[in-house]
Formats: structure tokens, C-alpha cells, sequence
């Protein structure tokens, strides 16, 4: 009796039930039925009210299919729900979605791969429909932990665990595409979903082979060969996507999970990884937002700022990167607090390694305490790199004040310093700052092109800069000569002057150079006598060494060069003149090795100047006292005196007038119009400042076991 109701009642079934009935063959190897399919979507399309039912008992045969494992007509009822998302869109093609939705989730809850890959395929061709109407109630969470965990597959077959891994990536890439543009779904750029998102994609990047193409603009990368699909480049390319995507307020939550991956994995010791990663971030984003993504690893350093010296390496080289491809961009107010962050690591880099060289000395283990302080080393020199990289690629007016804020930064004897406390750190942690703030100078000032000194040397500038000049450490002055050079040869000519010696012929080095400017001869009006002064006292440094007379002599070259008028020259001159009066009568008891190597400085200088002002009398007289020289005391020029085992004498004989540079006879040379010759017959008589003084008290003292006292 009940069969022959079922069979009477059969023909009064819904007709979209009978519809969906039929696309589905007697054997699942024939697949969807094309003619009926297409009598289901023109109903579908014609009574678009009928859609939801539609999804829901497709649904409900799926589920039962599924659960039964007959997986062809699981494919086949998936098919037919892609052709009616494809065919309709309609408003109440929304309730549909849903049953679309749920049907795709069953399917990748499933732990048949086939299935998962089925439901993820479905789902991305859903994703790339654009929907009439915003949804309002549509959330996309499950989609976003069940794509993640597949692209986390950990599938024993290495076929199949790629299969799923690409699948899970396609789909977190469909999420992607279905919710950023839609207002209503910007919850997907909440940290609970970018945490789940950015790791999985960073996951699959690190097994590609490729880190050097990925920092590369913003070309994606393509699949790999034979049709086969590599999941690190997918990867990749969405995760370009999603960042080419983020809006100004998004950009912190897609940063930050990198940062933690980075961690939790272990990947800024080695930071290739690290450093790829943040290269395709900066080439990913909108310009005008990189500063938020250098804000970020500021603050990620200065939350490791007590891990592991090649750690915080690795971070500070990241950061380079950044800067590196920010530089001449949008970085905004970042710039000081770039220079603060890394001054301030390291200072405390110093600390560490001063610190961990006091527990060396007194404990047993020597090795580790080295490599420590090697580690160290590492970090500082990191951080010097990253600002020289960073301030040597601002415009020129940030630059400047870049310039002061470092300066600023350098702890000098007998001025204050708001930041670094140099008791604390002691005679060698000062000179570790200044030795490496000092470094960073060097590489904020290459390339700097002031149109006027004044502007570029300013006195807060100045004043602490030749301070340091004065301090007896010869790689200190050297430093110091470097910065001066790198601001005052405006006309890059320092390569041609490279090496002290006397030149035969300076025309032929072809020097470029300007009629000095009014703001130029102001400024060596008033300052001129500051760079004279230090010029003469740093001659006479008994540490000196052959790069310390090499780099004066350049800074006297470069002064004639860019900011030497008819005045100058006679003060040049005068300077000279002292210098060498200063070795023939040796109040100081200067060692003979430092009097000769100021003498044949002073000589290289006279016989460069004279050619330089094309004076005949005045070359003359320049070339035959070093001819006198070359035969009866070559240890008086540069190229003898620099030279290893160079024979010196006793002492310095002044009645030998013919092997020394007579004023009378340049003031002779020099009478004439333009120079005013008189002022030769002034001796030159540097004026020692309170400020040189005490440095140099304090400097001998610490030094010394008056040390502790002095403190």
C-alpha cells in the first residue's frame, strides 16, 4: 500500500525537486546531464524566488551523498551549483549563497583531499562573481581557518600535500578578493583572521629556492613548469595581492604577523628569508604607507632589544631594507625617530658588549666571551650601515638635519651630552660611540652638496666636530677629516688628490672648481681661523700616522680648491710657514718622525698651492727647495719619509735655510697685485681654546689613575 501512494504521489513532487533529480544520471561515470541542466538553470533564471529551495536540496543531496561516499555525485551536484551561481545573479540569488556556502564547507570539513580541492575550486569561482548587492549577514571565519589549515597540510604524500597546500592557498586568495573591496567585510583585516592569513601564506614561501626574486618590484611570479602549480609562488603572488590591497588603516595588522612568524620560526639568524619578505612588502604597498611598515620593525626592535646579538642584527638588516627602498619615498616623521631607534640600540649594544667583556675578565671562558663581543660587533656595525644607507639617500634639507640630530648624538670632552652618559660607559665605551657615530657621518655625508658652508657647517655643528678633531686618538681625527672632506669638496675632487705627494704637475689632475661665493668668503671670515687653528694643532698629535698626514694635506688641498680667495691663500701660506717653524724649533719635544711627516705635508701642500694660484716666482721657489730636498733630505718629502725603514736624523738642522721655505722670499714672490704680501711678515699664532684645554685635561686624566678621581 505505501509503495503504490509513492508511486500515485511521485508525478506531484515540486517540479524544481524533479528538475534537480534529473541532472543526476543513473551512474555517477556519466557525469551532469547537459540538456537537463539546462532546463534547470532556465527555471532557475525564469523563477529566481525558486533559488533558495533549489541550493537547499541540492545541499541536502550532497550531504547525503557525501556521507555516503558517492563522491561522483558529489562532484556532479557541485558542478551544477557553479553553472546556477554563474547563470543567476538576481537579488535572491543571496539565500542561494548560503546553501552554496554551506555546501562548499561540508566538502572542505571532508578529509578526502579530492573533496577539500573540489570545495576550494567551487569556492573560487564563486569569489570571482560580483555581486549586485552587498551581504550584510555573510561572514567568512570557517572559510578562513579551513583554508589556512590546508595550506599547513602535513598529507604523508607529498603529491597530495601539495595538492591540498595549493588549494588552500587558492582559496585564502578567493577570501581575499570576495572581502577586501567590500566595505561591509573589512572585519577580515582584524588580527584574528590576519593571523591565520599572513603565517600561512609565509609558511609556503619559505620552501621556495628563489629569496633573491622575490624582493623584486611588484612583477608576481608565475607557476612552475609542466602545468604543475608551486605553492610558494602562489603563495607569493597572494600575498603581493593582499598587501597591494591594504588601506591606511589596515597596514599595521598585515605587518605585524610577519614580524610574529619571522619569530616564531626562528628566521632573522640567517634574515634571508626575513629580508625577502620585506622587500616584496615595500614593493607591494602604496608608497605613501611605507613609513607605517618601518614604524612596525622599529617597534619590533625595540621589543627584542635584550635577544641575541645576531637577532637584533638581523632586524636591524631588515630595517635597512626598508629604509633602503623608502628612502626616496613617503617616510614622513619616521626619519628622526629612525636615527633615535637605532642610536639608542646602539648604546645599549655598547653596553652589552662592554659589559660582557668586564664578566670575561673576570671569569674563565675567554672563547665565548670573544664571540659575544664579536656578535656585538656585528650589531653595531648593522646599525652604522643602516644609518649611513638611510641618511646618504635623503634630500639634501633633511639631511642637514639628520646631520645635527647625529652630532648631537656624539659625546664630546667638556660639552654637554643630553644622551649618552660617558662615565658610565668609560674611556673605551665613548670612543666605541664616537668611533662608529662618527662612522655614520662619513656615510650620511657622501654625496652632500651645500651650495653654501655656512648652511652646512653650522657652529653646533662645527664646534663639536673639531673638538673631536683635537682628541688624541688618531682614528678619530681621522674620522673627522673624512666628514670635513665629504661636506667641503663639493666638486668630487678628492679622488684625484688621493695619496700625499709632491705633484709635478697639478693642471694635468684637471680640478674642477668656482669662483668662490660671497656667503663662502663670509663664512671663512668667521670661521676660517677655527679650521686654521685645528688644522695646526691636529699636526702635531704624536700618533699621527701616514693616513693622518695624508687626510690633512687633502683638507688643505680641498680648502684652497672650494673656499680659498687672495685672503685665504696668505692665511694658508702663514699656516704653512708655522708648521714648519714649529718643527725646526721643537718646543714640544715632538718626535722626529712626526716633525719630518709635517714638513713633507707642508711641502706636497706649498708645491700644490703654488700651482694652483699659477704664481711662476712662487712655483720656482717651491721647486727648488724640494729639489734641495731630493738630494741632501729626502726624509723632508712624502714620498720617503712614508716609507717603511725611511733613515731619519737625529735632529733638524734650521741653519740649512736652502732646504726650508723662506717667507721673505714667498712674500717676494707673492708682491703684487691681488695679494697683500705684508701679511706674511705676521707669524701665525693659533689660539688654544678653554674648551681644547680641558678636553685635553680630561682626556690625559682618563687615561691615568687620576681617573677616578677626575670622576
Amino acid at each position: 500500500m505505501p509503495a503504490g501512494v509513492c508511486g500515485c504521489c511521485g508525478p506531484l513532487r515540486p517540479r524544481y525537486k524533479r528538475l534537480v533529480d534529473n541532472i543526476f544520471p543513473e551512474d555517477p561515470k556519466d557525469g551532469l546531464s547537459k540538456s537537463d541542466m539546462e532546463k534547470l538553470t532556465f527555471y532557475a533564471v525564469s523563477a529566481p524566488e525558486k533559488l533558495d529551495r533549489i541550493g537547499a536540496y541540492l545541499a541536502e543531496r550532497l550531504s547525503r551523498d557525501v556521507v555516503r561516499h558517492r563522491y561522483g555525485y558529489v562532484v556532479i551536484a557541485m558542478e551544477a551549483l557553479d553553472q546556477l551561481l554563474m547563470a543567476c545573479h538576481s537579488q535572491s540569488i543571496k539565500p542561494f549563497v548560503e546553501s552554496f556556502l554551506h555546501m562548499v564547507a561540508k566538502l572542505l570539513e571532508s578529509r578526502e583531499p579530492d573533496l577539500q580541492v573540489l570545495g576550494t575550486n567551487s569556492f573560487v569561482k564563486f569569489a570571482n562573481i560580483e555581486e549586485d548587492t552587498p551581504s550584510y549577514h555573510r561572514r567568512y571565519d570557517f572559510f578562513v581557518s579551513q583554508f589556512s589549515a590546508m595550506c599547513h597540510s602535513t598529507h604523508e604524500d607529498p603529491e597530495t600535500r601539495t595538492r591540498i597546500r595549493v588549494a588552500g592557498i587558492k582559496g585564502l586568495q578567493g577570501v581575499v578578493r570576495k572581502t577586501v573591496n567590500d566595505e561591509l567585510q573589512a572585519i577580515i583585516w582584524e588580527p584574528q583572521h590576519m593571523d591565520k592569513l599572513i603565517p600561512s601564506m609565509l609558511f609556503n614561501m619559505q620552501d621556495s629556492d628563489e629569496l633573491d626574486r622575490a624582493g623584486h618590484p611588484s612583477t608576481p611570479s608565475v607557476a612552475g613548469q609542466d602545468g604543475e602549480e608551486n605553492p610558494a609562488v602562489l603563495a607569493e603572488n597572494c600575498f603581493r595581492e593582499l598587501l597591494g590591497r591594504a588601506a591606511y588603516g589596515n597596514m599595521n595588522n598585515a605587518v605585524r604577523p610577519v614580524l610574529v612568524h619571522l619569530d616564531n620560526h626562528h628566521l632573522w639568524d640567517p634574515n634571508d628569508f626575513a629580508v625577502s619578505c620585506f622587500r616584496i612588502i615595500m614593493y607591494s604597498i602604496q608608497a605613501q604607507h611605507s613609513h607605517h611598515v618601518i614604524q612596525q620593525v622599529l617597534n619590533h626592535l625595540d621589543t627584542n632589544n635584550k635577544s641575541m646579538p645576531r637577532v637584533r642584527a638581523g632586524i636591524v638588516q631588515v630595517l635597512l631594507e626598508t629604509v633602503a627602498i623608502a628612502a626616496k619615498g613617503s617616510v614622513g616623521p619616521t626619519v628622526l625617530e629612525v636615527f633615535n631607534t637605532l642610536l639608542k640600540h646602539l648604546r645599549m649594544s655598547v653596553d652589552f658588549e662592554l659589559g660582557e667583556s668586564s664578566r670575561r675578565n673576570s671569569a674563565c671562558s675567554v672563547s665565548s666571551g670573544r664571540g659575544k663581543e664579536s656578535e656585538e660587533r656585528i650589531v653595531q656595525n648593522a646599525i652604522i650601515q643602516t644609518i649611513g644607507f638611510f641618511g646618504g639617500n635623503l634630500p639634501d634639507y633633511q639631511r642637514a638635519e639628520v646631520m645635527m640630530f647625529i652630532m648631537g648624538k656624539v659625546p664630546v670632552y667638556g660639552t654637554p651630552c643630553h644622551t649618552l652618559d660617558t662615565v658610565k660607559i668609560g674611556h673605551r665605551g665613548t670612543k666605541r660611540i664616537q668611533t662608529m657615530l662618527l662612522s655614520s657621518l662619513i656615510m650620511v655625508t657622501s654625496g652632500f652638496k651645500s651650495k653654501s658652508m655656512s648652511a652646512a657647517l653650522p657652529p653646533s655643528f662645527l664646534d663639536p666636530l673639531f673638538s673631536i678633531s683635537l682628541m688624541e686618538d688618531s682614528e678619530l681625527r681621522q674620522l673627522v677629516l673624512e666628514i670635513l672632506h665629504n661636506i667641503i669638496d663639493r666638486h668630487d675632487n678628492r679622488a684625484k688628490l688621493r695619496g700625499i705627494r709632491i705633484i709635478p704637475n697639478v693642471a694635468a689632475l684637471k680640478i674642477k672648481r668656482e669662483k668662490i661665493s660671497k656667503q663662502d668668503v663670509a663664512f671663512m671670515k668667521k670661521h676660517g681661523q677655527q679650521l686654521y687653528r685645528h688644522i695646526y694643532l691636529g699636526c702635531k698629535e704624536e700618533d699621527n700616522n701616514h693616513k693622518n698626514f695624508e687626510l690633512l694635506f687633502t683638507t688643505l688641498a680641498i680648502v684652497t680648491i672650494e673656499l680659498a680667495n687672495e685672503e685665504v691663500v696668505i692665511d694658508l701660506i702663514r699656516l704653512s710657514v708655522a708648521l714648519q717653524e714649529m718643527c725646526l724649533m721643537n718646543e714640544e719635544n715632538m718626535p722626529i718622525t712626526i716633525r719630518c711627516g709635517i714638513m713633507a705635508s707642508v711641502a706636497a701642500y706649498l708645491n700644490f698651492l703654488s700651482q694652483m694660484i699659477a704664481n711662476p716666482p712662487f712655483c720656482q721657489h717651491v721647486s727648488k727647495v724640494i729639489e734641495m730636498r731630493s738630494v741632501e733630505a729626502p726624509f723632508l718629502l712624502p714620498e720617503h719619509i712614508f716609507r717603511d725603514k725611511c733613515p731619519l736624523p737625529e735632529s733638524l738642522d734650521k741653519e740649512d735655510k736652502h732646504l726650508y721655505f723662506q717667507t721673505g722670499d714667498i712674500a717676494e714672490c707673492l708682491a703684487g697685485p691681488g695679494y697683500n704680501a705684508e701679511r706674511l711678515s705676521v707669524p701665525y699664532i693659533p689660539q688654544v681654546t678653554v674648551l681644547y684645554t680641558v678636553g685635553k685635561i680630561i682626556h690625559r686624566c682618563r687615561q691615568t689613575s687620576r681617573g677616578n678621581w677626575l670622576k
